[in-house]
This record gives structure tokens, sequence and C-alpha cells, in this order.
């Protein structure tokens, strides 16, 4: 049942209302929420034909907390604009605002408001004064949280975690609106896991006029446990019904938990077959056993071609384009080929894939060419392999085998040529509280590889990389992000025979900031050469003034060198601003590099990985 809000009436008695039907002022707010008055409308209605001769302006004196509110939904100031008033119709607009005010204060927590309106006629034209005076302001003096159900017995921390989810506190300021949320966001935690049925039982706000204080109470009824039965899938037409399955983590019995439905898409959506993914579980509480999962996909065309052009401060402006073909041998293996070019890269791979097998493995070849050209060093590297890799929501793994054929071009000698055949295996675990824009948790990737002399290597080897990022809130809008990076090439000989696209540099956006892309390294006669070890650090505090905008200051500090005991560090600092746009976050950076004395501009879009 939905809950409603026990208002006073005029005198100083405070109304009190049990569950049931709304009471007939909350029912006027409610339409007032809406910004439709149709009392007000049918009169407008009844009487539009008169002659239209009010023209008015309209200045409303209230404090900031109210003065918006009222400017956006009182009729009296939406009808300003207007040419087609009458004389009774604004009469009528006057008459109603006192009212309007209570009704829209109210939904703001002011239940007790003083509210005068002076019309003036000035040279033919009327002005309108609202003055209110909102009083003082209703807080909540006590939350009331009760359950009814399974939930008290079976799962304690379901019922501790909703509690957590209803964001109102003793001392918070009462609104319609923040009631309203904090109702729904407990539901949406109760049924988030075990409960999909749950629902309010019973909700009430009981505001007393006296003390401005309100009493709030939810009881909820966790209804029963539901599990998930087999998945019913619609919407597959060309390719095989088998990848659904293969790529399914759910099993028939276990527990609902939308965490786990959320997995499911997300499997499904990471294949290159689906444009789009609707997952429906049903919640009929006299059948919660075995609920059955609707799966509707839409699938992609067989062929299809992708571009695009952008910009980034480390290499400049590019293109990029692909082509992709799902039916390759009328079996539904995914063929593409991609391509980008930039100011500094020229980059082309093509890739041959098989359908998901078992647990939504993927067996796949692919063949690549690279051409870098920064820092006064040029590296042409192609690449050559075979890969077994493995999605899932929060971890990946890929294990690999590749063969490296790559070329060094650099000032002091003539070209260097290594190769190496290289089995390696690579890790990635998100744990964040949001994929896209996260406030805590972390991101760890972690990789390692090895080659041996003579097995198509010139030398024998074991690299390993790890990097990671922390993400740690303070207080309700601000963020501490902690970053580290270590990389190692670990071989008996010199770095020459290693494959230069496996050794490391540093400098550039999401490495040093305050140094230019991959100027950090070996430095030899104007070319700064990769290195074998590798180190950067990045601690960074984000002020968020609302929830789109923010500003942040931050450290960044690294080295790249091939003899650590003559390692030198490369530190920068600086500040920017910070965007959640509707396609990622957006970073604009300006840092100074304190071994360079440079000052140098950052444009990213997106977090690390």
């Amino acid at each position: 049942m939905p809950g409603y809000v026990s208002y006073p009436s005029r005198g100083s008695r405070a109304a009190t209302d049990c569950a049931g039907s709304a009471p007939p002022r909350s029912r006027r707010l409610a339409r007032v929420r809406r910004g439709v008055l149709p009392t007000i409308a049918g009169c407008l209605l009844l009487i539009f034909t008169m002659p239209a001769s009010a023209k008015y302006d309209v200045d409303i004196d209230a404090p900031r907390s109210v003065k918006k509110l009222l400017k956006d939904h009182l009729d009296i100031s939406r009808f300003a604009k207007r040419d087609d008033i009458s004389d009774d119709q604004f009469t009528f607009l006057v008459t109603a605002t006192p009212q309007q005010v209570r009704d829209l204060t109210a939904t703001a927590g002011y239940f007790s408001p003083v509210v005068r309106t002076d019309v003036r006629t000035v040279r033919g034209k009327k002005d309108v004064k609202v003055s209110v005076d909102p009083g003082p302001r209703t807080t909540i003096a006590s939350v009331a949280l009760s359950f009814k159900g399974p939930v008290l017995t079976e799962d304690p921390k379901q019922e501790i975690a909703t509690r957590f989810a209803f964001s109102l506190r003793e001392g918070d300021p009462f609104t319609q609106s923040d009631w309203d949320s904090a109702k729904d966001a407990a539901l949406k935690q109760l049924q988030s896991r075990r409960y999909l049925g749950a629902k309010i039982q019973r909700s009430e706000a009981r505001i007393d006029p006296r003390t401005h204080g309100a009493a709030l109470s939810v009881t909820f009824d966790s209804g029963p446990t539901f599990t998930l039965g087999p998945l019913d899938v619609s919407g597959v037409r060309r390719f095989p019904g088998d990848i659904v399955t293969n790529v399914n983590p759910l099993h028939t019995g276990e527990i609902y938990d939308a965490q786990r439905i959320a997995e499911l898409q997300r499997q499904l959506q990471n294949t290159p077959y689906y444009a789009s993914v609707a997952i429906d579980v049903g919640d009929d509480v006299g059948k919660p056993l075995d609920t059955p999962v609707h799966v509707k996909v839409s699938e992609y065309p067989y062929n299809s071609v992708r571009g695009g052009v952008g910009y980034a401060t480390d290499t400049g402006a590019h293109v990029q384009g692909s082509y992709t073909y799902l039916n390759t041998f009328g079996a539904a293996w995914p063929l593409s080929v991609q391509g980008r070019l930039d100011q500094i890269q020229q980059y082309g791979q093509i890739t041959l894939a098989m359908p998901p097998g078992a647990r939504g493995w993927t067996n796949s070849a692919l063949a690549s060419y690279t051409s870098t050209n920064v820092s006064g060093t040029t590296i042409y590297s192609a690449r050559l392999g075979l890969q077994r890799a493995r999605t899932s929501q929060n971890i990946d793994y890929t294990y690999a085998i590749l063969f490296y054929d790559d070329r060094l071009d650099q000032n002091a000698v003539g070209p260097q040529t290594s190769r190496a055949l290289v089995p390696q295996w690579s890790w990635t675990r998100r744990n964040t509280d949001d994929p896209l824009f996260p406030r805590s948790g972390n991101l760890i990737h972690a990789e390692a590889g090895f080659a041996v002399k003579n097995v198509l290597a010139d030398q024998t080897f074991g690299r390993a990389y790890a990097r990671g990022q922390q993400y740690l809130p303070v207080g309700k809008r601000d963020l501490f992000v902690l970053r580290a990076e270590l990389g190692g090439v670990f071989t008996s000989g010199p770095s020459s025979g290693i494959p230069a696209s496996l050794l490391f540099r540093a400098g550039g956006s999401n490495s040093v900031r305050g140094y230019s892309f991959q100027s950090i390294g070996n430095n030899v006669d104007g070319s700064v050469l990769p290195t074998k070890y590798l180190m950067t650090g990045s601690a960074e505090y984000q002020h968020w003034f609302n929830h789109d905008w923010g500003a942040a200051a931050f450290f960044d500090i690294g080295t790249a060198t091939d003899t650590w005991g003559e390692k030198v560090f490369f530190p920068g600092l600086g500040f920017g601003a910070r965007w959640r746009s509707p396609v990622g976050p957006v970073n604009v950076d300006l840092a100074y590099g304190l071994r360079d004395k440079s000052v140098r501009p950052y444009l990213t879009l997106g977090i690390a990985f």
C-alpha cells in the first residue's frame, strides 16, 4: 500500500490518520506535485472565451529553499507569460495562490507558511507580489522500520541492508520527495535478493505542527523466497540458441538475486551477437519456486560497419573503423577487421573467433600490426597467435600464445629486431559499486608471460605487469582515488633482445601527468627507448559540487629504467575538472612536471580499465 503523509489542520490540533485511503489534503498535495490542479484547469477552460485583458508581472518574495519551487509550480507564476488571461481568470489565480503556496511548501516540509498577496496596477499593467514566510521546517523526529515474513528468520542480512538503504535519518529535513525516495530505495533493496515479491504493507509520516517533527513508520512484508527456473528465450533467429545457454551463469533452483540477473544480461551483451537483451523474472508470490526467467534478445545483422573520429591529448586526432561478419563458415564464427590511425600510431587487427563454448569460454585466432612513433623512437610490431578468453560480471581471464616480431628505430644506432614466442596469461577483476562512475571498490589487472631462447625467441625472459585503482568515498560526495602500476622484464641479457612492445615507458594522461606521452624511459641521443622496469603511482582527491560536476587535485610520480639502482623518479602535480557525462566520466586536467618544469593539458574519457 502506498504511504501517505498525515498533515495538520489549520488550527493547532495535529491530524492523525490510519492506513487506508489518503486524506483529502494528501490527494490535493499529490495533484500539486504532478503540477496539475484539475479545479483550476477546469475553471480556466470554462471561461477561456472571455476577453483577454489581464497583463501582469509576478514577484515571489520567499527564501531560496522554496522560491524556485513556487516560481515553477504556482499557477499565478506559470501563466504570467500568457497574453490570453482574462480579468476573471486573473482574479481566480490570485485567489487560489495562498492555498497553492500551502500545498507546495508542504512538499518541502513547511507546513505553517504565512502568505500575503499584493496586487497593484502601474500604468495599466498589474504587478503581483507574493510574499511567503515558510515558517519552521519540519525535521524527522523518529524512524520506525518493521518487517514481516520469512526475512526475519531466513536472511537477517537482507533486513539490515534494507534498513541501511532507507536514506532518511533522525534530524534530516522532511520533504515528500525524500520520503518517497527513501521508501522506494528500501523496497528495491529488499526485492533485490530472495524476496522478489516484497511490498510495503503500511507506511505513514505523522506530522506534529507544535514540534515541527515528522514521525516516520514503514512496515515491509518480504513475502516468500523466490528461486530461479529455466530460461525462456525468445528472439533467436539468426544465431544458435546454444550461445545463450553457454554464457548463462544461472542455475535452476538458485535463490533469486538481481545481481545474478544483471550478470546474465552482461554476459549476453558481451557477445557480438545481440543488440539488446531484456530479462523479466516472474514475481507471482503464489508460485515463488523455479520462477521462469524470460529472456528476449534482439540480434545484430550478419554484417556491420562502424567508424568514428576523435581527439586525445596523448595521441592527437584519430580516425578508426571496423567491419564484422558474424556468420563465417555458416556457423556463427565472428570475423572482425579493425584499424585506427592517429598522429603517433597506426594499428590494424584481424580476428576470427568461435562461438562461446561451455561456461562462456571463447577461442580465437588473431593477427595484428602496430606502428608507433613517439619520443624519437619508432616501434613496428607484428603479432600472430591464439587465445582463449572468458568474460564474467567481475572477472576476465585470457590465456594466449603469441608470436611477436618487432623492429625498433632510434637515433643512436641502426634498426634493432627481436622476436619471441610468448605463452601469457592475463586477469582482470572489477569490484566497484558502479561500473561507469565508481565511488568505492577497486579495479585490478595482472598479466604474466615468458619466452625461451631458440624456441622462436631471441632471448629467454619472464615478464610481469600489474595495475590497480582504488576508490575511497569521502563524505556524501567527495572521492579519493589511488592508482599504482608495476612492470618488469626479467632476463640475464640486454633489453635489445626482447620485443620492444613488451618493454615499458611512462608519461601521459593515464600514467604520469605533467610529462608527454611515453616520454619517460631510457634517453639515448634524443630517443626515449623502452625499458625493463616500470613503476608509477597517483593520488587524486575529487570534490563534487553536485552530481554531475566536480574538481580534482592530484599528485603523480613514476619511473621507467633498465637498471633499478639508477632509477630517477619523475613527479607531477596539478588540478582539473570532472564531468559525469552521459557516455562516461570526462576529465580535463592541467599538470606541472616538476622535473621538466613544463605545464601540459590533458583530456581523457572513461575510467582506466
